[in-house]
């Protein structure tokens, strides 16, 4: 059976979500998936992100990385999309990719394919279910399957999160990944890759 192709599309700005990203990627390249990792423009006015020291060193830092186009999407058999919260949406960065799928969207060339999603705050309750149910109102449009985690692991109970997976990074965006965390972002790609396997057998 051929490997599931697996996208991994994100935004961060100071870099949880990239940490995210970087996990699921671990996580699908060792179910057996082919796996891409791209990060969206930083579309944000350079005086915003020199406001922010660590989102300009995020920024520096990730200057060379690969940046997300429609053929990452045409090219997998399933998405996975991260992006922070911004007033319990999702960023603009992002959404901006999205918007530009168009052409895509207008062949059905989006359809028929697994995503998901994933997101972080500052506070406990800073929109990260909202965010997630905004992300997934464009995939209802390319007629996309979405793979929710659910509490289909007792994982689940931990995280807490049945929509996606999600962090709480703290007033200062210090607060570090866990392994509650991880677990929920492994079990979340694991599950993507095997429904989508089931797809495309």
């Amino acid at each position: 059976m051929m490997s599931v192709k697996l996208a991994v599309i994100y935004y961060s700005a100071t870099g949880t979500i990239h940490g995210m990203a970087k996990r699921i990627v671990a996580a699908g390249e060792a179910a057996g998936a082919e796996v891409r990792l791209r990060q969206v423009e930083e579309i944000a006015p350079p005086q915003a992100v020199a406001s922010n020291n660590t989102w300009s060193q995020h920024v520096e830092d990730t200057k060379d990385e690969p940046k997300a186009t429609a053929d990452d999407i045409l090219w997998a058999d399933a998405v996975l999309f991260g992006t922070p919260t911004r007033f319990g949406n999702v960023t603009s960065q992002l959404k901006q990719f999205m918007d530009g799928l168009g052409p895509q969207w207008g062949q059905g060339q989006l359809a028929d394919k697994v995503y998901a999603g994933f997101t972080a705050t500052q506070t406990a309750h800073g929109g990260q279910e909202s965010t997630l149910l905004a992300l997934y109102n464009s995939i209802y449009h390319f007629g996309g399957i979405i793979v929710p985690p659910g509490y289909t692991d007792p994982l689940k109970f931990a995280d807490g999160n049945p929509y996606g997976v999600s962090h709480v990074t703290g007033a200062d965006n210090d607060a570090p990944l866990t392994d509650v965390e991880f677990a929920a972002l492994d079990h979340l790609a694991n599950r993507v890759i095997t429904i989508a396997g089931r797809l495309t057998a």
